[in-house]
């Protein structure tokens, strides 16, 4: 079967992650039709937008895109162009696993967490405005439908990956009527799948325990703003964010890119590490149904870093972005008997 699939390189170190992920995609013999787009700070003088509306229309066509890094001023300058394709797609659901990989420097063993995060409401809407001249009010917004939405998300996610907890992140104990209604939610969703376990946490405690205890929890369902902090704190868990990938779902498209930014002090140096981008392309095999595809190319990530051989500055080896997604890709050939 043939998977048309949207391709935004990004900007900054983007490009070259793309490359390097196309190269062990095509590995894994799974039949992609890419339809390049472009998007992100380098295109902003060619379209005046950073994200031009040719965009949008093609991952409303294929339904799946694979997207690198872009740029986001901080303080000043264009909209978020990762914010903006969550609202304009409605992509309601992030998706962010969190798993040890071994050779990865990190503190901790075995770790094996997924985020889900709402993605479209909470403090991350935008509301905002100015009250007079020395201050500025932003809006929290919680709504029934929005809970309702992703507290099924993550339960569907974690049965059909035959996970065995959910627990539901909050701060209603201070936030009583945003954070309240989350969790009344959550916890009424949670009386349809009595197959799994569910609690929930408070969120400055679930951060305690991550670091303290990570190895009780599984699936942890978060509003916007706890998803985005407490996914970089389990990024942190299993080496950073160079190791961290991401999907985003809504009804009608799935988005998958890495967690982490555009680096662009290092574009075109080709030595940056292209395994975030490599695995969320493992996410997207998933969800076009090549299993076997995305099986063979994570275990062909996790080889390729335990070897240390062929691994960028960042994993201890000396190799750069172009040629670990080709040693990837050789390793996932092997893995399939297609070498």
């Amino acid at each position: 079967m043939t998977h048309l699939v949207t391709c935004i390189p990004g900007d900054g170190t983007g490009p070259e992650l793309m490359e390097a992920a196309k190269i062990a995609l095509a590995a894994t013999g799974a039949d992609i039709r890419w339809i390049d787009m472009e998007a992100g700070a380098d295109v902003m003088d060619k379209y005046g937008t950073p994200l031009p509306a040719e965009v949008l229309a093609s991952l409303r066509e294929t339904r799946v895109g694979l997207k690198g890094p872009i740029t986001t001023p901080i303080g000043s300058g264009f909209r978020s162009v990762n914010v903006a394709l969550r609202k304009e797609l409605d992509l309601y659901a992030n998706l962010r696993p969190a798993v040890t990989i071994p050779g990865v420097v990190s503190r901790y063993e075995d770790i094996d967490l997924v985020i889900v995060r709402e993605n479209t409401e909470d403090l991350y809407a935008g509301v905002e405005h100015m009250v007079g001249p020395d201050a500025a009010e932003s809006i929290k917004i919680i709504t029934r439908a929005g809970s309702d939405r992703i507290c099924r998300f993550a339960f569907e996610y974690a049965r059909r990956e035959g996970r065995r907890k959910v627990t539901a992140v909050h701060k209603a104990n201070i936030m009583k009527l945003s954070d309240g209604l989350f969790l009344e939610v959550a916890r009424a969703v949670a009386g349809e799948y009595p197959d799994l376990e569910f609690e929930d946490r408070i969120v400055d405690n679930m951060c305690m325990q991550l670091v303290q205890k990570p190895e009780l929890y599984d699936v942890l369902l978060c509003p916007n703003l706890y998803g985005d902090i407490i996914s970089d704190l389990c990024a942190g868990l299993v080496g950073g964010l160079g190791v961290a990938p991401g999907a985003n779902f809504g009804r009608e498209v799935a988005l998958f890119e890495p967690v982490h930014g555009s680096a662009p002090k290092y574009a075109g140096q080709d030595k940056v590490n292209p395994t975030a981008l490599i695995l969320s392309a493992v996410l997207m095999l998933r969800h076009l149904g090549e299993r076997e595809a995305a099986d063979a190319l994570f275990q062909a990530v996790k080889d390729v870093i335990a070897e240390g051989r062929s691994v960028t500055y960042d994993l201890g080896g000396t190799v750069g972005t172009r040629a670990m997604g080709t040693a990837v890709a050789v390793r996932t050939a092997s893995l399939l008997g297609r070498s």
